[in-house]
């Protein structure tokens, strides 16, 4: 007769419910089978730290372990499915729950254990952000709209009216909340925009191979370029230096 081995200590807190797993990963078929058993060919190990042995993990259906070391007698190995993305085992079905929760080497590679409570924090935690979103984009001037959304439409912003800025600014905060409250809060986004407003409205005039700006009346060069660095990014930076202010003062007055 085998001896008994202790339980591992990760079963200490288990508590009997039904459980339900979700296929995770970018390719999801409608039916997905993992490994039941261990192989040549998979690993289905689970490395006991009470006794710093690999133990041999295999699901039969007439065993109440998934540990091979515990199961006495013939075995009657059963398959491992999910069926549109999900596979629900109910409490009664200890053995695998235990598997697939605690010591199958793929939970969090292929598949993942569904807990509504942490799905419900997260959903709050979204909505939350999404509010804070869009309470920032309701008190943006229109200005500001333009500058952000021209970080995700490019060009297309300058052809935009008003109120077309500020309803696809409210649609950006609530679809995207975290990039949107970053770009608010970069000046750099605002400068960026600042600097694109003068080249469209020839005050600036960015070079042909974009490596320097200089004044549009009379040519006279303004700052050049670092290599590899994106042009308006690189005048936004310039316009925060005590050279780069005055010039943006002009700028500001011309744009007016």
């Amino acid at each position: 007769m085998k001896t008994k081995k202790q339980t591992p200590s990760v079963e200490n807190s288990w508590e009997i419910k039904d459980r339900t797993y979700l296929v995770v990963g970018r390719y999801q078929p409608l039916t997905l089978r993992i490994p039941s058993k261990h192989t040549n060919k998979v690993a289905m190990l689970y490395f006991d730290p009470e006794t710093n042995e690999q133990r041999e993990l295999r699901y039969a259906t007439n065993m109440s372990s998934p540990f091979k070391d515990e199961q006495e007698g013939e075995a009657t190995l059963g398959h491992i499915m999910f069926r549109d993305g999900a596979l629900h085992v109910p409490k009664e079905n200890q053995q695998l729950q235990k598997l697939l929760s605690l010591y199958h080497p793929l939970k969090g590679r292929r598949y993942i254990e569904f807990d509504a409570v942490i799905e419900a924090n997260d959903d709050l935690d979204i909505m939350e952000l999404q509010i804070d979103a869009l309470n920032a984009a309701r008190a943006l001037e229109v200005d500001q709209a333009e500058a952000i959304l021209r970080v995700e439409f490019g060009s297309k912003v300058t052809n935009m009216s008003s109120k077309e800025l500020k309803r696809d600014l409210l649609i950006f905060a609530r679809n995207q909340p975290k990039l949107f409250l970053e770009l608010a809060k970069d000046d750099n986004v605002q400068l960026r925009n600042f600097a694109i407003k003068a080249v469209e409205g020839k005050i600036i005039r960015l070079a042909q191979d974009q490596r320097s700006f200089s004044w549009a009346s009379n040519g006279k060069k303004l700052m050049t370029v670092p290599f590899d660095e994106n042009p308006y990014s690189a005048m936004a930076a310039f316009f925060k230096t005590d050279e780069g202010v005055e010039i943006y003062k002009s700028v500001e007055k011309k744009l007016k």
